[in-house]
């Protein structure tokens, strides 16, 4: 553990910065776009154009803290499901799997304890809510299906895209692309989280812990079937590394296989 902690604390970092990043720009659009005294709002109100807007507005950010420098070296993450999904796979090793989790689950609270400082009451007006993630009116049980689909699509995307050199580069596209997607049109089933760190930011500062247990269940499940059927399809060689981005010279801190990508 401590092994790890000494040789890897600067990627550990990066995974908190990087879901901090991630939850500040949602907490800022969110409030942009959905507190009624904006302008943007106001400007704009047709409730599904704006869920573009935001899916847009998220999928650039993604694109952004995946091919930043930091997001490169770490892999950028910024989920705990992805991580534990590749630890299953054999990619990750114990203690770095750990402690990516934690960092990720500190880097949402702490950056939307920022937000929330930064933008002030609008962000916890109702319309907002610290931009939680919560079941919409169609239920629970809607909300936990439609969370475990949309991250076994996802992974499913991110294996195939990842471990392909002539389109590898592209796996944070593939991914921001889905994201936008996703909060477009599928944030009113389940708010949209994929992520247990990204709704648990925001549930702690909201202090809302209300169906808190799909967001924890729901994507890890979600993306350990997409795991297991890449697996058993390919084969757990085919599987080459954690990042989602490796055409860069930084440091790689995974079991990492990616030079014998030929395809």
């Amino acid at each position: 553990m401590l092994h790890a902690l000494k040789q890897h604390w600067p990627e550990y970092l990066i995974e908190a910065a990087g879901l901090g990043f991630f939850m500040l720009s949602a907490c800022a659009f969110g409030t942009l776009l959905e507190y009624p005294a904006s302008p943007v709002h106001q400007a704009i109100g047709d409730p599904f154009s704006r869920r573009v807007l935001m899916g847009l507005a998220m999928a650039l950010t993604g694109i952004a803290i995946v091919y930043s420098p930091w997001g490169k070296r770490s892999g950028a993450h910024i989920n705990p499901s992805l991580t534990l999904t590749f630890f299953r796979l054999g990619k990750i090793k114990r203690w770095d799997a750990v402690f990516y989790v934690l960092f990720q689950f500190a880097g949402g609270v702490i950056g939307t304890i920022i937000a929330s400082v930064l933008i002030g009451r609008a962000l916890g007006h109702p319309s907002v809510n610290y931009v939680a993630t919560l079941p919409g009116t169609s239920g629970v049980a809607i909300a936990f299906v439609a969370e475990i689909v949309i991250t076994f699509i996802l992974m499913t995307v991110i294996l195939n895209v990842s471990n392909r050199m002539r389109i590898a580069r592209y796996t944070g596209l593939f991914a921001a692309s889905l994201v936008m997607t996703y909060i477009s049109l599928e944030a009113p089933l389940s708010g949209m989280s994929m992520n247990p760190a990204r709704t648990f930011g925001s549930a702690t500062v909201a202090l809302n812990w209300h169906a808190l247990w799909i967001y924890f269940t729901a994507p890890p499940i979600g993306m350990l079937l997409a795991a297991e059927v890449y697996v058993r399809w390919k084969g757990a060689h085919e599987v080459l590394c954690a990042k989602l981005h490796h055409h860069n010279d930084q440091r790689c801190i995974f079991k990492c296989n990616f030079g014998a990508c030929s395809g």
